[in-house]
């Protein structure tokens, strides 16, 4: 379960943003998370809610995960597609000529504090 790694990197890059910001407490965090990004939210939301209890900074916070679509570029006609539907090969030529423009982030969007 590489979850729980993900949330003390997301909790260790949050800490450093407080301590600039002088934050004692946080109550939410909004991430952004690619559709093929590997990383399942349900995992992560459990473990986030782990994690933040045993932590002052993180008590109580909320972790919210926004989806963001997975689309697929082609070299072969320029277009762009939805990865999950169609996978590396474009619908629209046929071309295996493709690369992932977006969908395998982990972005912390947001830090909310009290």
């Amino acid at each position: 379960m590489h979850e729980l790694g993900i949330v003390f990197h997301i909790m260790d890059s949050v800490e450093k943003v407080a301590a600039d910001n002088s934050l004692e407490r946080v109550s939410a965090v909004v991430l952004e998370l690619g559709e093929v990004s590997g990383v399942v939210p349900d995992y992560l939301t459990h473990c986030w809610d782990w994690a933040a209890a045993r932590s002052e900074l993180f008590r109580g916070a909320a972790l919210r995960v926004e989806a963001l679509p997975a689309v697929t570029r082609c070299g072969g006609c320029g277009g762009d597609y939805p990865t999950v539907a169609h996978g590396r090969v474009c619908p629209l030529c046929g071309s295996e000529n493709t690369w992932l423009l977006t969908g395998n982030e982990v972005n912390i969007k947001e830090i909310e504090a009290y």
